[in-house]
């Protein structure tokens, strides 16, 4: 159940990826604590306008944000625009991402490069754009970066992937330490299997009947478990929480 306390409300936040699967759980989670909502969104518009009208039919408040946030120039004008307009920024969910699996010796730079660029430097130019207004925000400051249980673990067959998301593990460590003297707080989720476009796209039938074998909850996790994990990361009760992995696996690593 998601959170309807009004603890964000005067709150500006941006969502990377915001327009659909875990994204969009997190924008509507947001927006139901009282955040204004950037949805950000690179080539889906029609998608980034479901999640929009979903946001104001319950009443909250989004604007659609268009970039590539793997270019480090579209990024910092769009989150400096954005900022502008709209009185600052308080809070930046890094959840943009793509997957592109295989094995290592088949592998492909072009992919390679493509998944690095979006998960990882995306994560980090939106960072980069975003902390000056951050660091204004001071103890209202949050970035959450979404990683993934393979950032932990690894997995055969997507050596890009979870060399990314561990990636973020470290960029958002290292971000705690250097921010936090003003008082803004970094922190990462890493999901665990959650029932979305891409985890169906990659997940046949057959063995997501065995993945739930492994997983001591005995079930896949959806897009809104995710979302509560960050509404909660981006409130006023996590204020003395930084450099923190919150996993939301179901106990698939413990």
């Amino acid at each position: 159940m998601a959170f309807k306390d009004n603890a964000l409300e005067g709150k500006v936040a941006l969502v990377t990826g915001g327009s659909r699967g875990i994204g969009r759980a997190i924008c509507l989670s947001l927006s139901g604590r009282g955040a204004l909502v950037a949805i950000n969104y690179r080539s889906n518009k029609e998608a980034a306008l479901e999640t929009k009208k979903n946001i104001e039919d319950s009443g909250g408040k989004a604007v659609l944000v268009e970039f590539d946030v793997a270019d480090a120039e579209q990024s910092k004008s769009a989150i400096e625009s954005f900022a502008k307009d709209h009185g600052g920024l308080h809070i930046l969910v890094n959840n943009a991402g793509v997957a592109i699996n295989g094995l290592l010796m088949r592998f492909k730079s072009d992919d390679w490069n493509k998944v690095i660029d979006i998960n990882l430097k995306g994560a980090f130019n939106c960072a980069k754009a975003a902390s000056r207004y951050l660091l204004k925000a001071r103890k209202d400051g949050r970035i959450i970066n979404i990683s993934s249980v393979v950032g932990e673990t690894g997995n055969g067959g997507q050596v890009a992937y979870a060399s990314a998301k561990s990636g973020l593990l470290g960029l958002t460590k290292s971000l705690a330490k250097e921010l936090a003297g003003r008082g803004v707080c970094v922190n990462a989720v890493t999901p665990g299997f959650i029932e979305t476009d891409m985890t169906a796209e990659h997940l046949p039938e057959d063995q997501k009947a065995k993945l739930l074998e492994t997983i001591p909850l005995g079930q896949i996790g959806q897009p809104q478990d995710v979302a509560n994990a960050v509404a909660f990361l981006a409130g006023p009760e996590a204020s003395y929480i930084t450099g923190h992995v919150l996993k939301v696996n179901g106990g698939l690593s413990m």
